[in-house]
């Protein structure tokens, strides 16, 4: 079982009508067993390494929010026993799913080694999306200017939602955040 494969399996979930949380848990675990702790590290220095180019006064803070909210991750989804009878939302996945594959497919294509970033991205992306319906950055993530993802009355809110809505390769368009007002 190859990385790629996994947009075999989730092409197949697309193609229901309706989508439990557990049909896609199941595939996000398949793939998550695939992830060795070599793995993990590898994307870590990936991660690092991309690092270095954020403003010096928020690089600290950068990397230990992707290494927390993205590579911790693989551990939660692997031990996540909780009730998943809900549905997800159905065209948020189909248009997610766009999404994932052209950034699967761009980081896969750029990177040296056999590395399952692209894997560890998508599987986070759609277990934080589709399961956690959080926002990809977490709560508190800081953006330069000081500003943060927050969440206010059960709405998450993104400072740079919009600014990125045209760029293809941000999560943010299919990220629940919502842009943050401007009256904040």
């Amino acid at each position: 079982m190859e990385s790629e494969d996994i947009f075999t399996d989730l092409d197949t979930l697309q193609s229901q009508n309706k989508i439990k949380k557990e049909e896609l848990m199941k595939i996000l675990k398949k793939y998550g067993r695939i992830i060795s702790p070599q793995d993990l590290m590898l994307a870590t220095v990936l991660l690092k390494e991309d690092g270095k180019y954020v403003q010096a006064g928020y690089r600290e803070k950068f990397l230990e929010t992707y290494v927390k909210s993205f590579i911790m991750r693989i551990k939660e989804i692997l031990d996540n026993r909780n009730d998943m009878s809900q549905n997800i939302n159905k065209k948020l996945f189909d248009e997610s799913l766009k999404n994932l594959k052209y950034q699967f497919n761009k980081e896969k294509s750029i990177q040296k080694k056999k590395s399952k970033f692209p894997l560890i991205y998508t599987l986070v992306s759609l277990y934080t999306t589709f399961i956690l319906e959080e926002p990809i950055h977490p709560v508190g993530s800081l953006f330069p200017g000081s500003l943060k993802v927050e969440e206010k009355n059960g709405k998450f809110y993104c400072p740079v939602k919009d600014a990125q809505s045209s760029n293809k390769n941000a999560v943010c368009n299919f990220c629940l955040a919502e842009q943050t007002p401007d009256n904040e």
